[in-house]
């Protein structure tokens, strides 16, 4: 059994909507609502579902970037709602994050030597400006970048060097968990599969775990061990990646999968599609919240999301999956 890094449970955030000129709170949009998962030392989990389904969310709750309204969230054995700042400072370096926009992640007034010597210095892992130098060419070796570049500004990179200054960055400080928020989607094609390739290589060097999130699914399913649907906050299926491109089990999974592009030209695609606009999130529907998209749609969909336990075929475990009459 491998290293557990995170194991999240129940984990919810709500934004309060005000009103009026006192400001007071009429509703809570839920942007996430009782989701949970697990990741092991050297994973990668994918993250996958429509714009506003509550994806990146989940990614900066799980750290911390912003504060979840409930929920238990373990990292490396410690209950990280319970760390104090300082506590939380320190755990800082064992946990990062990758934007999706790498230039707007970057600031252009510092070189990309102070961008990566900066996080060194301030939580003291380097001594001396020569140390700090040191360790900022060796960063920029292992992100396929010459040390030669550390006196230019982000405006003088290309999208996919800027990313891997980002990527950089995220490992500067030796994390064991890296949050990767679409890094992939402001990219061309062919620099996507270059920065995928890095990550990769870097999570196989560096004994790195992600949360990759993406609405990519061909993306998802080449670097993904296991695979989250999110949709509308909460969790519709989770399975390996494996056992969910082979069997998906829920329609909004086959509503996903079918619409991927083809791998070849007579292949024959069966595709599902969905109604409407997903819903809004200040008055998510009662029961399974795709039901109102959903062609299986049945009553009692109306009242509570029946749950199914379901064992992985490749780790063996059990896991808590929405589902409706594709079984």
């Amino acid at each position: 059994m491998t290293k557990e890094i995170m194991k999240v449970q129940d984990l919810t955030k709500f934004f309060p909507v005000t009103a009026g000129i006192l400001r007071h709170i009429v509703g809570y949009v839920q942007a996430v609502n009782g989701v949970g998962f697990t990741i092991h030392k050297k994973e990668v989990l994918g993250l996958v579902g429509e714009s506003g389904s509550g994806k990146t969310t989940v990614g900066r709750a799980a750290i911390r970037l912003i504060e979840p309204t409930k929920g238990k969230i373990s990292f490396l054995g410690k209950d990280l709602l319970a760390l104090n700042p300082q506590e939380l400072l320190e755990m800082r370096t064992k946990m990062q994050m990758i934007f999706q926009d790498p230039y707007s992640s970057l600031n252009p007034r510092k070189t990309i030597g102070d961008t990566l010597g900066e996080p060194l210095r301030y939580h003291g892992m380097v001594k001396n400006k020569v140390e700090e130098v040191d360790r900022v060419a060796e960063i920029l070796n292992m992100i396929g970048l010459s040390p030669d570049i550390m006196r230019r500004y982000p405006h003088q990179f290309s999208g996919g060097q800027q990313q891997r200054i980002c990527i950089g960055r995220a490992i500067a400080l030796n994390p064991e968990l890296i949050v990767c928020d679409e890094p992939l989607s402001a990219l061309d094609v062919s620099v996507q599969a270059q920065i995928l390739n890095l990550l990769l290589d870097l999570r196989n060097r560096l004994g790195l775990s992600y949360l990759f999130i993406s609405h990519d699914l061909s993306i998802i399913r080449h670097i993904s061990d296991k695979v989250i649907v999110l949709y509308l906050g909460k969790i519709m299926e989770s399975a390996s990646t494996k056992e969910l491109f082979r069997n998906p089990k829920h329609p909004y999974t086959r509503a996903l999968l079918s619409a991927m592009p083809k791998t070849h030209p007579l292949q024959k695609m069966d595709r599902m599609q969905l109604k409407g606009e997903i819903p809004s999130a200040l008055n998510p529907p009662s029961g399974c919240p795709f039901r109102t998209r959903c062609p299986f749609a049945q009553p009692i969909c109306a009242e509570t999301p029946p749950v199914k336990v379901i064992q992985d075929p490749d780790t063996g475990a059990f896991d808590h999956v929405y589902h409706c009459i594709l079984d």
